[in-house]
């Protein structure tokens, strides 16, 4: 049975027999294979709810947590770093301290990318993390050398650099045998001998499974990566939330054999940027719930909101010290640009707009560095709720992670000034075309209740002084 937690699936999938075992194989005529599943449950059952009544979610603030919110970067494709030149100043409001950008030297030396890469960055105010893919053909510390000049020749100082062979970006099962490609440990050395001074992360750029498949020595980095995908397996919008369930075993699972080393997640969004199991990821110019594509419609809508601060809040509370988003324009961004495919009601306007997920990615890049404050959900898989100091108070977010309407009640609030902004379907008009929507202040939360419409996102600002 394979545990599908690896791909963020909150399921399981069983197999005739386990993949570790040699295949193809023949079963002959007759053969009868059988399997069972034994369960335990321990525990105390929750009380029931009142037959008919409506059901609240309960969201209950605590003390202050010595974990603090992680730096928030943006994935930085070659191809939208012209598009993100031009929407710079969006971009900047949104204020992500890291942009990992991709430098592929099967393509050659990236002159042109670093230039961009480097104007971004400063533009912005972040820093750029080098996401190198070596060929892996010839020594390491050769494939890196001409890297390391144009690096120099561009002016760029990376603020990390990852690195990985390009052998590395396709998945190998368990049973096969990997292609050959130079030890990791001399990979990172020669990194480290390329870019002196310079944190080295390194890992996976596709998903955990790769990189539990592949454990680095992580002893030699400063820092393990991988990504995430929640359409992997399947599409569906539920199928989607539930990935949310398993990223705390992820995290728990990854910290098990990175010893001291920090831990990033990303660039990920619901769309996936790579395909490590065929030639591509999957095209979708219809707009579909597919599989596997790059270009995944939720991630314009406000179920890309709710998911994203869904996951930007299950990595926070696992305590990762940083998580990059998809990517500042394009398929996988935040803010619209044209495309060559529908993109419907955003096609029609006629100014710069920004999606749902934009003011998410905002809000916890502006909170990096804060401590967090206990904020439990009764049930967190139909409303997730993430809380941070601020001076003078202290600001909650809310999402519900269903297509019905949830109510939810808050406790444990602290006494003080309490206001609240939606963003659900009658505000996403205005939040499209506002960046600043959410600092144009709330409405007074009263009796500590609010009603969130499907796949919502709400902030409340408690203001203490």
């Amino acid at each position: 049975m394979e545990d599908q937690r690896n791909w963020t699936d909150a399921s399981y999938k069983t197999y005739v027999r386990p993949l570790a075992l040699p295949w193809p194989y023949v079963i002959p005529a007759g053969t009868e294979f059988r399997q069972s599943v034994n369960l335990r449950f321990q525990g105390r059952l929750p009380r029931a709810g009142k037959a008919g009544g409506r059901r609240r979610i309960a969201v209950t603030l605590g003390r202050a947590a010595r974990t603090k919110m992680p730096q928030i970067g943006l994935g930085l494709p070659a191809e939208e770093a012209v598009p993100a030149l031009a929407a710079i100043d969006l971009i900047k409001a949104a204020g992500p301290q890291l942009l990992v950008a991709r430098i592929d030297l099967r393509l050659g030396p990236g002159g042109a990318e670093l230039e961009r890469y480097r104007q971004l960055g400063e533009a912005i105010g972040a820093g750029v993390v080098l996401e190198i893919v070596i060929p892996g053909r010839r020594a390491p510390a050769t494939e890196l050398a001409r890297l390391a000049k144009e690096v120099a020749r561009s002016g760029l100082v990376p603020a990390a650099v990852t690195i990985s062979p390009a052998a590395d970006l396709k998945a190998v099962l368990p049973g096969s045998k990997g292609p050959k490609v130079p030890p990791l440990a001399d990979i990172y050395r020669a990194a480290r001998a390329a870019f002196p001074g310079v944190p080295l992360g390194g890992g996976m750029y596709s998903f955990f499974t790769e990189l539990n498949r592949k454990r680095p020595p992580a002893e030699l980095l400063d820092f393990v990566t991988h990504t995430t995908c929640p359409i992997v397996h399947a599409a569906d919008d539920r199928s989607v939330m539930e990935t949310l369930e398993a990223l705390p075993y992820v995290v728990q699972s990854t910290r098990a054999f990175i010893g001291k080393a920090a831990y990033r997640v990303g660039p990920s969004a619901i769309g996936a940027r790579d395909n490590p199991y065929g030639a591509a990821t999957a095209a979708n110019p219809e707009n579909r719930r597919i599989c596997l594509s790059a270009m995944d419609p939720r991630q314009r809508g406000l179920f890309g909101a709710a998911w994203t601060l869904g996951y930007l809040a299950a990595l926070a509370r696992g305590g990762v010290s940083a998580v990059a988003m998809g990517a500042p324009t394009g398929p996988q961004g935040i803010v619209f640009r044209p495309a060559d495919y529908p993109q419907p009601y955003f096609d029609k306007l006629r100014s710069a707009a920004v999606y749902p997920a934009y003011h998410v990615v905002a809000a916890f890049a502006g909170a990096a560095g804060r401590r967090q404050v206990a904020a439990e959900s009764s049930d967190r898989s139909a409303v997730d709720a993430i809380a941070w100091q601020r001076p003078g108070g202290l600001t909650l977010w809310l999402a519900n992670l269903t297509g019905g309407e949830q109510q939810v009640a808050l406790n444990g609030l602290p006494t003080g000034r309490a206001t609240v902004r939606r963003l659900d379907e009658d505000s996403f008009g205005p939040a499209s075309v506002d960046p600043r929507f959410f600092a144009a202040g709330g409405r007074r939360l009263g009796r500590g209740a609010i009603t969130l419409g499907p796949y919502a996102v709400a902030m409340v600002d408690l203001d203490m002084n």
